[in-house]
């Protein structure tokens, strides 16, 4: 049986009534570890110390945990966490509730200045969305732009479509969703009444109905025990009524200290054959489950030390499933946008005609509810134009039309043919993604039949042979299921850096405050140094010796290296934050650089003089790889693919793209967990915002992507 990795419904139901206990609260911090678990402090004033984790990776949990088992605060708090705490120290937990009968929370926190909303998604991919107390989007672990919703910063959040909530449902609508089922009565409860697949069976069993029972033969009998199941259910977890389990793997009555498999707010019929733990409160319980949860993972495989070949090719294959339910995804959205804008051109004089209205009353300075008011007069006359609006914003200057059965959003600015023309582009983007994920999947094919190959390999003895006499080969660390952490943070590490090809040090500065102290401090006789023909970009010094190593003017850099520190200038510069692919870089020696400027001039800070010739190599191409580092050290490193390529264990290479920094680092965290048995070596060394710390600054997207 495979251990429970996300809470349910129930479960969260169970954690709302108890949670709901540390209501006046202080928050005291916040933290990100990764890009999936945030963790909040807080101080309660009869229970002390409360530390609260929200996990919303492949393991989806919420509940409070024992201080002593908290993990270590990560050394640099991200962008994320600094907001959380700029919105969140010293306010007070006002309550949490479920929306509805789904795998939603929304924590409320009240201070001086406003309210703030947290809104944990524990189904899907997960998300963590802050809100303001209008439920406009501050910040999001993960922006989300579906046809049915959107969550993005500076859009109000949407939940999730409505379901069926089980425990608030009447008889009558009840016995509705069972008769509207085509499938058994097991199902129906699972899907229909949206209690999940474990639910459905103990609401079963406890109602003494045979779960493959057709919902055609089942009769008002079973619905009234079912109902009543339900019913029973509800009262428990309203009333809090609560006798909490940890399940593990073993028989009743035997010990329960192997594998945990199952948390419950209260025992199950279903779970009635297995060792079972008892605890006071269900967030004790859910402390207990995954902290041993988490060891249960990190032990290694008894025995021959197997890898688990199984999991991988299962894991490998439920990443091409939904690799390929994105493509199709993509292929309905691209075809949704254009006939979009066919509706546009097939609609051309009545859509010009609210376009040219909307317009028109704005060059009168006529304001936005003006504008919307006269629209719905024109509905009530019956005037063709204004029936067909749906919705005027004038907060983001754009109408809504129905045409063709479909609600469009127009920016009231432009006119037909650029709102139509940002349609078909919006259709070809995705398309484009499209593409990237059909490049993706052919990838993950590839590794799953490397994986088998493996295994087959394994199988059939040649596994041990091979390692025998390949002893003393390089490892292969993205197979190894644990690998130890050696950390050195370098004297450079503040700035940007590489070591290129040859093993030369290249730094560059961050800001003009790390471009002055370069030139000032660490820019010496034999070095060289390279800045970009366009304005702003960094100091980049090629450093001919370590600042702990006597300088010298002896020592002969290579071209390659000069090159490769020419491509890191680029790269960090406005060239790339402008979308270009090139720019042209200038060379001078270390006495050619001057921070006295000539008579009469003056230098910015940050700013050199240089005196005599410059070196020139034009159009040099941009280019940034960001790789993770095993030995000697384990940590992040990134700057031209030449050089990263052969110090990492794999690299991602990235160009100019759309994507945020935040956002670029969150899916290159991604691609790298994937790569490595062990997850967890990934989160610790290589979080996104450590992986931001080496991309170039404006948008970026994975290359081929």
């Amino acid at each position: 049986m495979d251990p429970k990795r996300e809470l349910t419904s129930v479960d969260l139901a169970a954690l709302v009534r108890e949670l709901g206990a540390y209501e006046g609260a202080k928050v005291d911090k916040a933290y990100l570890y990764g890009d999936d678990l945030v963790r909040l402090k807080l101080r309660d004033f009869d229970r002390g110390r409360i530390e609260l984790l929200l996990e919303v990776g492949e393991v989806k949990r919420a509940h409070t945990v024992a201080p002593e088992r908290v993990p270590d605060a990560p050394g640099r708090p991200p962008q994320f966490a600094m907001m959380l705490r700029n919105r969140l120290s010293g306010a007070d937990f006002a309550g949490v509730e479920q929306y509805e009968f789904d795998r939603i929370l929304e924590f409320v926190f009240e201070r001086e200045d406003g309210v703030t909303r947290l809104i944990v998604e524990l189904f899907g991919q997960g998300n963590v969305a802050v809100t303001d107390g209008e439920y406009e989007v501050v910040d999001c672990l993960e922006t989300v732009r579906l046809k049915s919703r959107t969550v993005v910063p500076g859009s109000r959040y949407e939940f999730p479509e409505t379901r069926t909530n089980p425990l608030a449902v009447s008889r009558d609508a009840f016995a509705a969703e069972m008769d509207d089922s085509d499938t058994d009565v097991v199902r129906t409860l699972a899907t229909q009444l949206n209690f999940g697949g474990l639910y459905a069976e103990e609401l079963c069993s406890r109602a003494g109905v045979e779960k493959a029972l057709d919902i055609a033969d089942a009769g008002e009998a079973e619905y009234d025990r079912l109902y009543e199941a339900i019913e029973r259910l509800a009262l428990d977890l309203r009333n809090g009524n609560f006798d909490p389990r940890v399940y593990v793997a073993g028989d009743e009555g035997e010990d329960a200290d192997g594998p945990v498999v199952d948390v419950t707010p209260f025992p199950l019929e279903e779970r009635a054959g297995l060792a079972a733990e008892r605890y006071d409160t269900f967030t004790e319980a859910l402390d207990e489950y995954f902290f041993r949860l988490d060891l249960d993972d990190d032990e290694p495989d008894p025995g021959t030390q197997r890898p688990d070949f199984e999991e991988r090719i299962a894991k490998h294959e439920r990443i091409i499933e939904q690799q390929e339910g994105a493509i199709e995804g993509f292929e309905r959205q691209a075809e949704a946008e254009r006939e979009k804008a066919e509706s546009l051109y097939a609609n051309y004089g009545l859509v010009d005609e609210i376009l040219s209205t909307v317009r028109t009353a704005r060059e009168q300075d006529r304001p936005w509810d003006e504008i919307e008011e006269r629209f719905a007069e024109g509905k009530e006359r019956g005037i063709e134009a204004a029936e067909a609006v749906v919705g005027v914003d004038g907060r983001e200057g754009t109408v809504t039309v129905a045409v063709d059965g479909e609600e469009i959003e127009l920016d009231a600015r432009k006119g037909l043919e650029q709102n139509a023309d940002r349609l078909y582009t919006e259709a070809k983007r995705i398309e484009e993604k499209k593409e990237g994920a059909l490049a993706a999947i052919e990838d993950t094919r590839e590794e799953l039949a490397e994986i088998k190959r493996r295994r087959d390999e394994w199988e059939a003895g040649e596994a041990d042979a091979e390692a025998e006499e390949d002893e003393g080969e390089a490892v292969d660390w993205l197979a190894e299921t644990s690998i130890p952490i050696r950390e050195n943070e370098p004297w450079y590490g503040r700035f940007r850096w590489f070591h290129t090809s040859d093993d030369f040090l290249v730094i560059g500065g961050r800001n003009a405050d790390q471009n002055e102290e370069l030139v000032k401090k660490y820019l010496e006789r034999g070095d060289e140094v390279l800045h970009t023909q366009a304005h702003g970009g960094p100091v980049t010094v090629l450093k001919a010796t370590d600042p702990s190593e006597p300088s010298s003017s002896d020592i002969e850099i290579p071209d390659s290296s000069v090159e490769e520190a020419a491509q890191f200038a680029v790269s960090y510069s406005s060239v790339w934050k402008d979308g270009r692919y090139a720019g042209d870089v200038y060379v001078v020696d270390a006495d050619q650089v001057s921070k006295t400027p000539e008579s009469g001039e003056y230098l910015e800070k940050g700013g050199f003089a240089v005196r005599g010739d410059r070196r020139y190599l034009d159009d040099t191409p941009v280019g940034v790889a960001v790789g993770v580092q095993c030995e000697p050290y384990t940590r992040v490193i990134g700057g031209p693919p030449s050089a990263i390529e052969g110090r990492a264990v794999t690299t991602i290479e990235v160009e100019p793209g759309r994507y945020a920094q935040g956002d670029a680092a969150k899916r290159i965290y991604r691609r790298l967990r994937e790569r490595f048995a062990d997850e967890s070596f990934v989160r610790k060394i290589a979080s996104p915002d450590r992986i931001a710390h080496f991309l170039p600054p404006g948008g970026s997207r994975i290359r081929e992507e």
